[in-house]
């Protein structure tokens, strides 16, 4: 007679803490999303973008100041720069100080923009995985994937602020703090095409990547695929946004 067969479980990977999470999400982002199938907590990620986005505001405020900051972007919008420069001196100050006024407050709020962006993101890849695809995703495990993958851009938010500390502000913004895309390729007149080369980024790119084994780990969809979604969304959202800001330059 045949011994029975006994089945062996499948040992069980150990649950990850918040900080292992996180550091996982930089060198072994595998482990990391798998874990989001135990448990979608994503307050760690989202605490660290707030923070290193709070801190640049406040060190861009403290070494460059709104006023600069403000009249930096305005250079990368001519047409926007001559109308003002039809003003009076009197009339071009109180509208200086309306764009002034209006950075601080979008600067300082931009944790809870990007909160939603984030959100309306999650939303979309939701719908296009489950809908599209047939995978069972929940909307918490989406907005998790996102906030993990979007990590890096508090590498860059450091990298920025070092640059700060360093004297190295002259011509900063808030949209393009940090020199990691291709936009010093490109004339910022030409506003379609620097629009694109700032969405070329290393930390960007870097995100999506991270996206695409996210999702590649919550569901049984090829991580191939996976990409080809997130980097198709981007390129639509890349394109939309160019087309926008060479409209409206």
């Amino acid at each position: 007679m045949s011994p029975s067969t006994v089945t062996v479980p499948e040992p069980q990977p150990k649950p990850l803490s918040q900080v292992e999470r996180v550091i996982g999400t930089f060198f072994a982002p595998s482990k990391t999303f798998i874990d989001l199938r135990r448990s979608a907590n994503w307050l760690a990620p989202l605490l660290l973008l707030i923070i290193a986005s709070e801190a640049l505001v406040f060190v861009a405020d403290r070494r460059v100041g709104f006023e600069r900051i403000a009249e930096n972007g305005l250079a990368l919008r001519p047409k926007a720069a001559a109308k003002l420069d039809q003003l009076s001196p009197e009339d071009r100050d109180k509208q200086m100080q309306m764009v002034t006024k209006f950075t601080a407050l979008a600067s300082y709020g931009s944790p809870v923009i990007v909160l939603v962006f984030l959100i309306i993101i999650a939303a979309v890849l939701l719908a296009t995985f489950n809908f599209g695809m047939g995978a069972e995703l929940t909307f918490n495990q989406c907005i998790a994937v996102t906030m993990y993958a979007s990590l890096p851009s508090v590498i860059k938010t450091l990298l920025a602020i070092l640059a700060l500390a360093i004297g190295a502000g002259g011509a900063f913004t808030f949209e393009n703090p940090v020199a990691s895309n291709l936009s010093p390729l490109v004339d910022p007149s030409s506003h379609f095409l620097y629009s694109i080369a700032v969405q070329a980024d290393v930390f960007l790119i870097w995100t999506l990547v991270l996206a695409g084994i996210g999702f590649s780990c919550l569901t049984r969809i090829k991580r191939g695929t996976c990409m080809t979604v997130v980097f198709g969304w981007w390129v639509i959202w890349v394109l939309t946004l160019a087309g926008l800001s060479a409209a409206f330059a």
